[in-house]
């Protein structure tokens, strides 16, 4: 009798995967895929060899639904196996009306689930692979900087907004877990942290600011003792989705001797506190939140503000749109978003009454970004002939120049500094650089 052996190795799943939507769905996804690699599956580069998709969806705005169903519906068209999870996987039927032959579908953050929905469709290999995998985990950014999720979820109600209906409440890490995954982010060689969640400022709150022990010192679970944990390790940390509350004031000592960068990402959304109203925004009144900008101003100087802003919300007036322009000339607010009110499928505002023509929404956004070019432009021509810390990106040896950012500027959404010769430097480097010009956002620098 004859026995054949079959000596060929088994090949390695593969899982291919989209991520769509904010850094805080890009975490998640950084986060499937270090489970993936721990239980030995390789990560496809494209949908030709992959044995399934996952699409890791949004679902905030109706264009983010949109731009999800199609991603959704090009997997299925390029590989034909396919999961979605994320926000719009909290609304099942949607997808399935749209594309019938998904093979799963999981709601935002459910990590489980997306496991087992993949066990079931692509076996996973009988040997584990968890040596592969860092103990910082696998993430999609490039290596020298990463997002830190803080929290998931929401407790605020703003009409507009359908993420607490898609996350659910605020529910936030142990203060510990978060520092722990911090340190292991800069031994892993991350030099730029930027902190994430709905609400960063509302850190804590839905666990009464528990302490915990780290490193033989109590922190409470709270925005200020986060910002000076982070602040003990070797790297810049940048606050992102920052709301205005008192407390925050706290932290401008921070910033003022360089524990955390001068920095903050604050979703204002309007000024007129007529439209914050309608809006249900938490912490906020054009006024009070002004005051509050020019101390913390006067306590950093360099601090920079990035934020988002909607025109066209329902009710929204021309007089309370001109207040709003005034309030960002006042305000100075150095980076600025700027989105035209969409009629969102399960927001409240759906409901309100005096909704802004699409033709009004657009003049206010072409006017209000005029106002803010203004002001990025005032702001980037202060910083001819100053030397700034400049961490590098990206490096052309061929041209002998770096792309990098200073420290007002978080990556793909605010500016670059284009640096000269810098084709012999690295990606995470952090150099000295001397400001030659500027346009109304980006800086060309040469080495100091």
């Amino acid at each position: 009798m004859t026995v054949t052996v079959n000596t060929e190795p088994k090949r390695q799943p593969k899982v291919g995967i989209v991520s769509l939507g904010c850094p805080k769905a890009l975490v998640d996804s950084e986060r499937i895929v270090t489970r993936l690699r721990a239980e030995g599956y390789a990560i496809a580069p494209d949908y030709k060899g992959a044995d399934l998709v996952l699409v890791n969806t949004c679902g905030f705005l109706d264009s983010a639904r949109d731009e999800s169903l199609d991603a959704i519906g090009e997997a299925i068209t390029e590989n034909g196996r396919v999961i979605v999870t994320g926000c719009l996987g909290a609304e099942p039927d949607v997808i399935r009306e749209r594309h019938p032959k998904v093979l799963a579908i999981t709601g935002p953050h459910q990590y489980e689930q997306v496991m087992s929905a993949v066990h079931e469709h692509v076996a996973p290999p009988p040997d584990k692979f968890l040596d592969l995998v860092p103990e910082s985990g696998l993430r999609l950014t490039p290596r020298h900087y990463a997002y830190l999720k803080i929290a998931e979820g929401c407790h605020n109600k703003c009409s507009f907004c359908i993420i607490p209906k898609l996350r659910g409440d605020l529910v936030s890490r142990p203060i510990d877990h978060v520092l722990r995954e911090a340190e292991q982010l800069v031994k892993a060689g991350v030099k730029e942290i930027m902190v994430i969640s709905q609400d960063t400022s509302a850190y804590g709150l839905d666990v009464k600011y528990e302490p915990r022990m780290w490193k033989d010192t109590e922190y409470q679970t709270r925005f200020y003792d986060l910002c000076k944990g982070l602040g003990e390790l070797e790297a810049w940390v940048r606050m992102h989705y920052v709301y205005p509350y008192p407390h925050v004031d706290k932290v401008m000592p921070l910033m003022a001797d360089g524990t955390i960068l001068p920095y903050l990402d604050i979703p204002f959304q309007h000024a007129h506190p007529d439209v914050l109203k309608r809006m249900r925004r938490p912490g906020q009144g054009g006024d009070k939140v002004l005051e509050r900008i020019l101390q913390w101003r006067k306590d950093v100087p360099d601090l920079t503000l990035r934020s988002t802003f909607i025109v066209g919300f329902p009710g929204e007036t021309e007089e309370q749109f001109q207040f709003l322009l005034d309030w960002m000339r006042a305000a100075k607010i150095d980076r600025a978003g700027c989105f035209k009110y969409e009629n969102v499928e399960h927001a409240d505002s759906r409901v309100l009454d005096n909704h802004v023509r699409e033709d009004v929404k657009e003049d206010r956004w072409h006017r209000f970004m005029q106002v803010q070019a203004e002001i990025s432009a005032e702001r980037s021509a202060s910083q001819i002939g100053k030397v700034l810390d400049v961490i590098v990106d990206q490096v052309d040896a061929d041209q002998d120049i770096a792309i990098g950012r200073t420290k007002a500027d978080a990556p793909e959404i605010d500016g670059t500094v284009q640096l000269a010769e810098g084709g012999e430097l690295e990606p995470g480097m952090i150099v000295e650089a001397k400001v030659v010009a500027a346009d109304h956002y980006d800086l060309w620098a040469e080495p100091a």
